[in-house]
């Protein structure tokens, strides 16, 4: 099963992490597939950069995002939009 989580970069004490897509049972800093985008919870306020279009691509695929990326997509993701048809 794949999951979309954080994993840590940075010094210490001056964290940053991306936003990765990788198989759930590899640790924190293990190998991923993708980068989705960045997380800086240091700045005031907190950056978030996600490239949209490839986090609905995995999540279409059956990917599951951790707790702490799902509260970083409902604050940063506009409103999916509704299917026409």
């Amino acid at each position: 099963m794949l999951k979309i989580r954080l994993t840590r970069m940075g010094a210490k004490k001056k964290p940053f992490y991306r936003v990765v897509v990788m198989e759930r049972r590899q640790n924190r800093d293990g190998n991923f597939l993708e980068i989705l985008g960045h997380y800086n919870p240091k700045t005031d306020p907190p950056l978030v950069e996600l490239n949209m279009d490839r986090v609905h691509h995995w999540l279409e695929r059956g990917a599951q995002p951790s707790q702490t990326v799902h509260s970083l997509l409902k604050k940063t993701a506009p409103p999916a939009p509704a299917n026409a048809g």
